[in-house]
């Protein structure tokens, strides 16, 4: 769903709000006496995602704001709590500056489009001393969820995002956030009288059953000011190099070289063409005339030779002192480099690389069978680097040139095995002890042109790596 979808649906089941409340009181109570424990009265308080306003009331704050998108949420707000103050906004185009001690978040993330822009404009509404507060749904609930919305038992909401405590950590992390403070609650969701009350007081506290409550919590804070300071001494803007491999990816180009942001203090863009056959270079030397304020490249890979081949090449032609690989299909928006960039410049990794599997994709995006694959790989690849990695194989990764130069005199090491380039990239920044942070997006269905990827052969490949990586990483 797009944004003012999104914002469609709430406007029509704002008036059914309170009836469901009503309905589902076991649930709603449980979240109250969780955010009135945490949440002291009389404190100054903004929910973002605030609905018809009933848990901004029961929370007593000496000032409150609530904040949704939903333009009849805010009206029914206004009607049955005047002494508080309801505005329509959207937290990913805050212009909100109010300082606040508490951010509530209440079951919101999973309807956000971007939770990354979204923590971004929290710093408008935080201080130091501020807390935000978060609940969500516990992802192992998704199909349990749905068939209660099937069933009638709950209202149907918009398909959203299910993301772990580690991908919420991540994206709160790149933002200058650290969490405090993270829980579950809510095993049972049923009301049976001392039944439900004695499973989600006691039970539900339990080591390893708690991992399957309901709903899963988060208490974060600003990082402190001392640690920005530090970064800022070692702030510059960099000279940056987008490599983009493309074979028979004419209609793409264009729409590539526009939507490629300006970034650092100077942004080249190389394409790496591998022997194609559709068009793609006389587009490619159409563009370096027509947009010659964007800085355009071509090199001639010499055959289709595969895109570590073509990523190879084209950073040793870069001369920008960050590297960025952005896959040609577009699938990928080339807007999100602009993240990229943000989270090496503010520090927080040194090999930044992109995660296609936090946020749901467009439909015709990737294959199921692909989707298992990856989700499979991504648990024995965190397992042997010993760092996260959700995605081996999304083909947006940024890193600085002199620790590629590192990665690169240091391949003797694995040897030459890897046809894709991201498990050169990932094995080297991982021996080289280099810090690897995610960044989720969101990922596109390919508009024009075909995948290159074989699921069945690339997926042996991927086991051959998987044991290349054990015997190097663990046995060594």
């Amino acid at each position: 769903m797009n944004k003012l979808q999104i914002k469609k649906y709430f406007d029509s089941s704002a008036k059914k709000r309170d009836y469901w409340r009503k309905r589902n009181s076991h649930y709603h109570m449980e979240l109250f006496k969780f955010f009135t424990f945490n949440v002291p009265k009389n404190s100054s308080i903004i929910e973002i995602g605030c609905s018809t306003g009933d848990l901004l009331n029961n929370l007593k704050p000496s000032r409150g704001l609530g904040v949704d998108i939903s333009e009849e949420a805010i009206k029914i707000a206004k009607e049955k709590y005047p002494e508080l103050e309801f505005i329509q906004a959207d937290i990913e185009t805050l212009t909100i500056t109010e300082k606040f001690d508490y951010v509530i978040m209440q079951d919101l993330l999973g309807h956000l489009s971007d939770i990354w822009l979204a923590f971004r404009n929290l710093k408008k509404i935080t201080k130091p001393e501020s807390r935000v507060v978060i609940t969500y749904y516990n992802h192992l609930w998704e199909p349990l969820i749905l068939m209660a919305e099937n069933l009638g038992l709950k209202m149907k909401q918009p398909y959203q995002n299910w993301l772990s405590t580690d991908d919420i950590n991540n994206l709160l992390y790149l933002n200058d956030y650290e969490t405090i403070k993270h829980g579950y609650l809510f095993l049972f969701p049923f009301k049976i009288p001392f039944v439900s009350n004695f499973i989600n007081k006691y039970i539900a506290k339990l080591p390893l059953i708690k991992y399957l409550c309901l709903i899963r919590f988060i208490i974060a804070k600003e990082i402190p000011v001392s640690f920005h300071k530090q970064i800022a001494e070692f702030k510059k803007d960099y000279s940056v190099s987008v490599i983009i491999p493309a074979r028979n990816e004419e209609g793409n180009i264009e729409e590539l070289v526009r939507r490629t942001p300006q970034l650092g203090n100077k942004t080249e863009i190389i394409f790496i063409d591998g022997d194609s056959s559709d068009g793609t270079v006389e587009k490619i030397n159409a563009m370096i005339k027509k947009y010659p304020e964007k800085n355009i490249k071509l090199i001639f890979q010499g055959g289709a030779f595969g895109k570590a081949d073509a990523v190879r090449k084209g950073f040793e032609a870069a001369s920008g002192e960050m590297l960025m690989i952005l896959d040609a299909d577009i699938t990928v928006p080339p807007e999100d480099l602009e993240k990229f960039y943000l989270a090496i410049f503010e520090g927080k990794g040194e090999f930044i690389n992109g995660s296609r599997l936090i946020y749901p994709m467009e439909k015709e995006a990737m294959r199921p069978l692909n989707i298992l694959g990856n989700k499979f790989f991504s648990l024995i690849f965190t397992w042997t680097l010993e760092q996260r990695i959700t995605d081996t194989l999304c083909g947006t990764k940024v890193l600085f040139k002199s620790d590629y130069l590192k990665i690169k005199s240091g391949r003797d090491f694995f040897g030459d095995f890897d046809p894709f380039g991201d498990f050169d990239l990932l094995f080297g920044a991982t021996k080289l002890n280099l810090k690897i942070i995610e960044m989720p997006v969101r990922y596109k269905e390919r508009k024009y042109g075909s995948t290159k990827i074989s699921r069945f052969r690339h997926g042996l490949l991927l086991l051959k790596m998987s044991f290349m990586a054990f015997k190097k990483f663990k046995l060594n």
